[in-house]
This record gives C-alpha cells, structure tokens and sequence, in this order.
C-alpha cells in the first residue's frame, strides 16, 4: 500500500464522477465504525465534522477516546476528501493495512488440522477495486477467511477496497503471493482440491454438480481475461455458473459471490 507519510491528494474529477484518492482514506458513518471496531491501532487519526451531532458520530467519538485515536474536530472543507464524497461528518486517515506473506499462509496451514482449514480464495489478478472490495465483502459473509492475491497485476487494499468490503477487509487473512501458479501447488500440498471459476462450459463441470471437497481453494480470475494460462492448469477442477442461453457476462464479484455462496450452501445443508 502507499505511504502515509505522503499528503492526502486527490485528482479534480468530472462533475459527477467520485474524485479519485491518492492516499489511505476511509469515510462514512459505518465504514469508519468497523475500523475503530475492529483495527483501532490501524487508524492515525479521525476527522470529525464540527458542529455535527449525533448519536452514531458521537459513538465514533467515544470509541476513538476508548482507543486512545487521535481526534480532530474541524470544517469539512479541511477533510481533505472531494467536495462530492458524501463523508456524513467523519472521515479516518488509516496506517498501512497489513498483507502477509504467502510463507505465513503456508506456515498457517502446516499447523491446522484438516478439518479446521479455512476455505481459501486465490485471487488471480484482480484490479479493480470495487471489484475486489466486494468480493471481500462476500467471501467473509461465505466463510472465506483467507485470500491469496497475486502480488502483480493486482490492486492493492486501497481506501476504495476497504470501503467497497463494508469493513470485511479488517476480518480477512490476506496473503501476497509472487507467482500464484506455484502458490496454488503448495497449497494442493496440504490435501486443498482447487476449483477455478471460469465462463468455457465445455472445459467445465456446473457449480450444482460438483462436489466440493472438505477443503476448498477457490480460484477467481481477472475481469476481463479470466484466470490466467498456467494458473488454470493448476486448477484440479474447473467450474462454472449455468446461465440461460448464451449469457455469460456476470460480473467478477458476483460471479465470486455466486459460486463461494454454493460452496458454503453445501457445507450448511
């Protein structure tokens, strides 16, 4: 992620476009709520807007005294955010969310038995933020706990991430990994069967046939190209979600959602 050392920026945007951030910025009642939940210690400082008064600012005010965060009561036209981002009176400057290694995960794993391994989503070159921010957002609601991203091609946990997932990026693992093909080996290692999600239904078995195993690495590819070459070949089985007639545009988060959904629809049932 980007130094926070840096002053907060922004690029001027058209009218009606969401100005573009240039540093770790979160804003917004229920986003700025999670963090102090649930990272305190990730959060520099909360700007809150003087004058303002009510019961879910003032609770932000208290959990930041409780956490001993840093607060500044001040004009919005100092938060520093586009005069268009609806900021409902708080806005949190973070530290560097912290991503982990792709040993950590490896290391995690050596030590859980098998029938406690997490379900784990590998994440192939993700780059738009909203994107990944709700994927985030629905892998934690499907009991997807950990995500292996690529360390390339990828879009880091940016501001845009962390307020898409709805504060769900302060609860995941998230690991970095150099190369995700060889990264999808060593976690076939610890008995994982990987599943990658793709459109092709003749290379493909229905995501309502398939019968997931115990311990499941889902695999989700890149918004316009899929899951890359040599990553797909390191699937050990591919899926997909049947749709009516030709259509097979679903979006990259939704189509995440729709298949780690099913997954955890079995495990429930």
């Amino acid at each position: 992620m980007k130094n926070n050392s840096k002053k907060t920026q922004y690029k001027e945007s058209k009218p009606g476009h969401e100005q573009v951030e240039q540093s770790e910025v979160i804003w917004g009642i229920h986003s700025v709520t999670e963090a102090l939940n649930s990272n305190p210690n990730g959060i520099n400082e909360i700007k809150v807007q003087k004058g303002k008064s009510n019961a879910r600012l003032q609770h932000i005010i208290d959990l930041a005294r409780e956490h001993s965060v840093r607060l500044r009561f001040l004009d919005p036209a100092r938060f520093g955010v586009g005069r268009q981002c609806n900021h409902q009176g708080v806005v949190a400057q973070l530290s560097e969310l912290p991503v982990q290694s792709f040993e950590d995960l490896r290391e995690f794993l050596s030590r859980t038995e098998a029938d406690a391994a997490p379900r784990i989503l590998a994440l192939d070159s993700i780059q738009d933020p909203r994107n990944l921010g709700s994927i985030l957002r629905s892998a934690l609601a499907a009991g997807f706990t950990h995500i292996c991203m690529t360390r390339e091609r990828s879009v880091s946990i940016t501001p845009t991430v962390v307020r898409t997932s709805a504060g769900a990026t302060a609860h995941l693992h998230i690991f970095q990994a150099v190369n995700m093909a060889d990264a999808l080996t060593r976690i076939k290692e610890f008995g994982y069967w990987v599943y990658g999600a793709v459109v092709d239904r003749e290379k493909s078995q229905s995501i309502y046939q398939v019968d997931f195993a115990q311990q499941v690495c889902l695999v989700i590819g890149s918004e316009g190209k899929g899951i890359r070459p040599l990553v797909q070949k390191q699937c050990d089985q591919l899926v997909t979600i049947p749709m009516y007639g030709d259509f097979d545009s679903l979006n990259a988060s939704v189509a995440a959602a729709v298949v780690m959904f099913e997954v955890n629809r079995r495990r429930l049932s």
